[in-house]
């Protein structure tokens, strides 16, 4: 017969942690946005993902931010067996409407977990305008 070795209440404590960890939370973007002159820029904060984990796409006026990561830990007793495994999946997304972009011109660098993004904006010069005759 094998003996516990932690006490029943540890059992109740773990299994209301996993339950609580289960919970779904809103894990919004936080983002800064401000205005100059010439450009949009962003300051998304994206602390613990990789560069390659960010996908960051323009289309039809809308900026889209995404990013995804998948964790996984083990832990192993003294003879090297499994005796828990976790992962955990965090995905975040957020969109932003934008006109009047140079969409050819958007630059995005990612660094101690900030994500800044530049959208410079198009001169209202740059419209295309026409006279119509009237016949």
């Amino acid at each position: 017969m094998m003996a516990f070795e932690s006490k029943p209440t540890d059992l109740f404590k773990e299994f209301g942690r996993q339950f609580i960890d289960q919970i779904p939370t809103i894990n919004p973007v936080k983002t800064d946005i401000s205005e100059k002159n010439n450009q949009y820029i962003l300051k998304v904060d994206l602390p613990g993902f990789e560069k390659k984990d960010i996908n960051l796409s323009y289309d039809e006026g809308t900026l889209t931010i995404s990013a995804k990561r998948s964790i996984e830990s083990r832990t192993e007793n003294e003879e090297g067996r499994v005796i828990q495994r976790e992962r955990s999946d965090n995905s975040v997304k957020r969109e932003f409407s934008f006109s009047n972009i140079k969409s050819d011109e958007i630059t995005a660098q990612y660094r101690d977990g900030v994500l800044t993004v530049k959208l410079p904006k198009r001169t209202e010069d740059s419209s295309v305008s026409s006279n119509i005759s009237i016949d």
